[in-house]
């Protein structure tokens, strides 16, 4: 079966995890997912089977949504609630420093990833060293805040959302926003709202050809040539242009690249969605 849909992650759970549920919910063997939540966030997580997990790098998943709550006064050396170490009183803050300080933060931002997060120290999981009191130290990375607003102040808790580049640490963001106020905070909660075209509908069955980041390009020549993976030429290629494209056959699809006038497969013979 091949299906690409958005499953509701709950919370409490890994990524990971949650996909047992719904290979036995489908009856799959073969499933895949992009894009890691944390166990302590919920919401949109993009989730493949059979052939179409290997659409993820090709599908428009960015610009990506949050919504999210900053807990004033809690510290967690994880930056979320699952460690929670110690909790502090804070004075309250006017509406507009906390405005002032959202604001501050978008545009193009320089930081640090949690030191409890996936990235790989020497082959080792950077939350996998924490866990087990080794020091990490982690390089600072680069993204775009695209937007960020207040969605409520009910102090202690600040409710916000932010849009935000493909690879961006909410809890850091998070952090930043506390440093700006001078305050211990950590996140007590988060949530996706979407990514990029992909947002909840029920695992509605989505139809992969309409959030491709590719274009399309018409081959003219034999469907046979193109669905058997032989040496293609770019003379039966309508748009001859370097660069990656979709190409279909009446009941397959392909991912080919042109780069000068050579045609290599990145993906061949992908069954056509059902109701395109």
């Amino acid at each position: 079966m091949n299906r690409l849909f958005v499953v509701n992650k709950p919370i409490f759970v890994s990524s990971n995890r949650y996909m047992g549920y719904v290979k036995r919910k489908y009856h799959t063997k073969k499933v895949g997912f992009s894009g890691t939540l944390d166990p302590f966030a919920t919401g949109c997580l993009i989730v493949a089977t059979g052939q179409y997990t290997k659409l993820f790098q090709y599908l428009d998943k960015t610009p990506k949504t949050y919504r999210a709550t900053l807990w004033l006064g809690a510290n967690s050396p994880s930056l979320d609630i699952e460690n929670v170490d110690s909790i502090k009183e804070v004075a309250p803050f006017s509406k507009e420093r906390i405005l002032d300080t959202l604001s501050s933060l978008k545009g193009e931002l320089a930081y640090y990833p949690p030191k409890f997060c996936a990235k790989k120290i020497d082959g080792r999981r950077a939350y996998e060293l924490m866990r087990e009191g080794k020091e990490v130290t982690l390089k600072t990375i680069t993204s775009t805040i695209y937007d960020i607003r207040l969605l409520n102040y009910n102090h202690p808790f600040v409710h916000f959302e932010a849009t935000v580049s493909e690879g961006t640490y909410i809890r850091s963001l998070g952090a930043l926003i506390a440093d700006r106020l001078g305050v211990d905070a950590t996140l007590s909660s988060l949530h996706r709202v979407r990514e990029g075209k992909f947002f909840y509908e029920n695992e509605k069955t989505l139809n992969p050809f309409d959030r491709l980041t590719i274009p399309r390009n018409i081959y003219t020549g034999d469907d046979e040539y193109l669905e058997l993976g032989k040496k293609l030429s770019s003379d039966y290629f309508e748009t001859k242009e370097d660069g990656i494209y979709l190409v279909e056959t009446v009941n397959f699809f392909s991912i080919i690249e042109i780069e000068d006038s050579t045609i290599t497969y990145k993906l061949n013979r992908l069954e056509k969605p059902k109701e395109y």
